[in-house]
């Protein structure tokens, strides 16, 4: 080989090395290898630096798990979605929701200084807690409501009434015979309820 062929010899391995070619007598198996193996890292590495590059979206919330909203510490729970996509008004723990509106019906037992109590009232309160007691005991034994309230009740007119309130929401009671009253089933009777007004035994009607 003369002194120019391999000067031409040199010059072309330098331009096939700048090219990312395989130097002449090289494998170009095990370049190609390698190369394949460099795309794949780069392929599987994230694109960090890129400023069009997709951002991972977060995932929902599991159907019954809690989701954060907004605020840390401030949960609320994701109900899990109703067939048809309908709200059916249950709960996320399945039970019925609270009702907006119930009826009631009650025998109320006042005591000398319970307030609105009329002047006709002249017992103790511990004797009205016993009256309470054996109307309790008597409507437990399933005696008729209407008939207890017409004995025993110390509200104007309740005898008229059977005892009865009609329907009523929240806010429209005072707020321990409101309580008692919207945990009751329909048709159960209450335990003996004591507000400012007296001794109340409670039957939710609706």
């Amino acid at each position: 080989m003369t002194s120019l062929q391999r000067t031409l010899a040199v010059l072309l391995a330098a331009a096939l090395a700048a090219c990312g070619a395989p130097p002449p007598g090289a494998s170009a198996g095990g370049t190609r290898s390698a190369d394949a193996a460099n795309v794949a890292q780069q392929a599987n590495e994230p694109r960090a630096g890129d400023p069009t590059a997709a951002h991972p979206t977060p995932m929902s919330p599991t159907p019954g798990n809690s989701a954060t909203l907004g605020a840390p510490g401030v949960t609320a729970a994701t109900p899990p979605p109703e067939e048809g996509g309908a709200s059916s008004g249950m709960s996320a723990k399945g039970d019925s929701a609270e009702p907006a509106r119930i009826g009631a019906r009650h025998v109320l037992i006042q005591w000398m200084g319970s307030e609105r109590a009329p002047a006709a009232v002249v017992r103790s309160r511990e004797q009205a807690l016993s009256v309470a007691q054996e109307v309790l005991r008597r409507a437990r034994n399933k005696e008729d409501f209407a008939r207890l309230a017409i004995e025993f009740s110390d509200e104007p007119g309740a005898g008229a009434r059977g005892g009865s309130l009609g329907r009523f929401g929240h806010g429209q009671m005072v707020g321990a015979f409101e309580a008692a009253a919207f945990k009751l089933e329909v048709g159960q009777i209450s335990d003996i309820v004591e507000t400012p007004f007296g001794f109340h035994i409670i039957q939710r009607t609706e």
